[in-house]
């Protein structure tokens, strides 16, 4: 299984670096260049966001159907048509269509995304196969960042339709490394024998687990969008500094994610995981205090601070996703895993509103934000024996099970 591991990491490398590309730009591009007001471009592309709402349900069966590794290949496809499509509007009407099509690529993706690396990773508890994974994609989307960034200096409007035509070939060849090297090897890749069997909403242990996951959502997507928002509207700080953050997270990210796991390898997934929800609460406090430290120490102030949210990340990202995917029956899995990303992808939408809150006060956003964190711990302490045993306590390397 190391060559379709090694596969499997490579497609995602390619489809992270080719995000990272332009994922960051799209509203920059839709008003340089393709000319929209920036409230309408700032409309149509969470408009996509909300019409990729309604892919999981489907992503889902088709997954327990046909098999992760398809679904997957089709979103990436997909996404390279949504691309394409931004690469040639010039209306706003061609413009839906491109928002449509990515972010429905993009649920299509994510929903198959884990269940594949599940697959891949075989009869093994799949914390460390998604840290692994998380690093990888992370490393990748930060350095498709940074050529996104040459390309706008060297070549200027040129350099945002270079960026989308690279991002379309990138889809395009992930989806082609994964058709040609994940061969499904002894039926590895197929999925179970269909069955009855209930859906994930009528699971209410799983429910519960989607929506404490989506108070953790919440808070990593308020960091993403809020740090902008806050260090340059709120204290005025340097404009190179939300940037800064950014990129210190990605950093953390891509090389952390086993370290965490093996300094919190004696924790159940569940307290792993309010471990983290807890981090996320100290981060808050943290950045709350930003407001007290002199303006010259800020940026270093507010730097260390990143590295909490970083650690809250890497210890809680991984053993939620290993224990939505354990928690799933095996006939169901797609279904299930599929649910599980509405927590991410609900955070996305309500997480700008979140942000708003500025415009209240300066403690508000964080104020919700650690509210959510705080909610979060409670709720895992009262889910822990709603669970399966075997979710909650995977066998450590060297005991039988999976």
């Amino acid at each position: 299984m190391s060559r379709a591991r090694g596969a499997l990491l490579v497609a995602l490398a390619i489809d992270n670096f080719g995000t990272g590309l332009f994922l960051p730009l799209t509203l920059v591009y839709l008003t340089r260049v393709v000319g929209l007001p920036l409230a309408l471009a700032g409309t149509i592309v969470p408009l996509g966001t909300v019409a990729g709402l309604l892919v999981p349900p489907l992503a889902g069966r088709l997954t327990d159907r046909v098999g992760a590794r398809l679904v997957v290949i089709l979103a990436q496809l997909v996404q390279a048509a949504g691309v394409v499509a931004y690469l040639l509007a010039g209306s706003a009407v061609a413009v839906v269509v491109a928002a449509i099509l990515v972010a429905a690529g993009q649920q299509a993706f994510y929903c198959a995304l884990y269940a594949l690396v599940a697959d891949v990773a075989g009869d093994v508890p799949k914390d460390r196969p998604f840290a692994v994974v998380g690093m990888v994609r992370a490393a990748s989307f930060g350095a498709g960042g940074l050529v996104a960034a040459l390309l706008l200096t060297g070549y200027g409007t040129a350099g945002f339709r270079l960026a989308l035509g690279t991002n379309a070939l990138t889809y395009l060849v992930a989806a082609l490394v994964l058709l040609i090297c994940l061969r499904k090897p002894l039926g590895r890749f197929l999925p179970p024998a269909c069955r009855l069997t209930a859906g994930p909403l009528r699971d209410r242990p799983y429910v519960a687990l989607i929506l404490i996951s989506g108070l953790f959502g919440l808070s990593l997507d308020v960091f993403l969008i809020g740090v902008p928002v806050f260090v340059l509207e709120q204290l005025r700080g340097p404009s190179w500094l939300p940037g800064a953050i950014i990129a210190l997270l990605t950093l953390c990210t891509s090389v952390g994610g086993t370290l965490a796991l093996r300094l919190t390898h004696r924790l159940s997934r569940i307290d792993a995981m309010r471990f983290g929800s807890l981090l996320y609460a100290v981060w808050w406090l943290s950045c709350l205090g930003a407001v007290l430290v002199p303006p010259a120490v800020q940026p270093g102030y507010l730097l260390a601070v990143t590295l909490i949210i970083a650690t809250a990340n890497l210890v809680f990202g991984p053993r939620a996703n290993a224990l939505a995917e354990a928690a799933a029956p095996r006939a169901a899995r797609g279904r299930y895993l599929a649910a599980f990303q509405y927590a991410f992808t609900a955070a996305q939408v309500l997480a700008p509103a979140v942000v708003a809150l500025f415009s209240v006060a300066i403690w508000l956003p964080w104020l919700v934000v650690a509210v959510c964190a705080v909610l979060a711990v409670f709720g895992l302490n009262r889910l822990a024996a709603r669970l399966p045993a075997h979710a909650v306590h995977p066998p450590r390397p060297g005991e039988s099970g999976g």
